[in-house]
């Protein structure tokens, strides 16, 4: 599937959740059956090339699409979480959004320990959430951690930052602002 197909597929929705903002829904595209499924076929063919060994998705949205490649991939899948909703022990990141401050968490566990980690979300912008996520997975003690989402906000910083740290990013399609 194309980019241009995929983002078709992308409803914006401005000034959401403040003036300013261009929020990039893909529940429509989770809607369209056909498209979800390249979607993921295009994750999966992406991730079997970084011999990875878990997977961490990011709440929420990240959770759906790394649900469907933990299973098509066959490997483990490590949750992250806003703050508070995990009922064990946790550790915790705090990070920047485009439009606020928030906290993100994940179980203390040793399911990282050693394995190489891609961390999934729907879209990656100023890498605020992304970044948090991947200082949790190190924390963990993962071996290499690597980022893949549907979007890049190609006008935000977030893949550079993300770059910088040694990061290895994958995005199927890029968003400017005046889309």
């Amino acid at each position: 599937m194309t980019e241009e197909a995929i983002k078709s597929n992308i409803r914006t929705i401005r000034d959401w959740p403040k003036p300013g903002i261009n929020f990039r829904d893909v529940t429509t595209l989770f809607e369209n059956a056909d498209c979800f499924r390249a979607v993921i076929k295009s994750l999966v063919g992406w991730a079997r090339e970084r011999d990875l060994n878990c997977l961490a998705g990011i709440d929420a949205r990240g959770f759906v699409l790394a649900g469907a490649l933990a299973y098509e991939l066959g490997l483990p899948l490590v949750l992250v979480r806003k703050k508070g909703k995990l009922p064990a022990e946790t550790l915790s990141e705090n990070y920047t959004l485009e439009y606020g401050q928030a906290t993100i968490e994940v179980h203390n566990t040793d399911t990282i320990r050693g394995q190489r980690v891609l961390v999934i979300d729907d879209l990656l912008a100023t890498g605020g959430t992304a970044l948090a996520a991947i200082r949790l997975m190190r924390r963990l003690g993962a071996e290499r951690v690597d980022f893949a989402a549907i979007i890049n906000l190609s006008e935000l910083p977030g893949q550079q930052l993300l770059h910088e740290d040694g990061i290895h990013t994958f995005a199927l399609c890029n968003f400017n602002e005046s889309e």
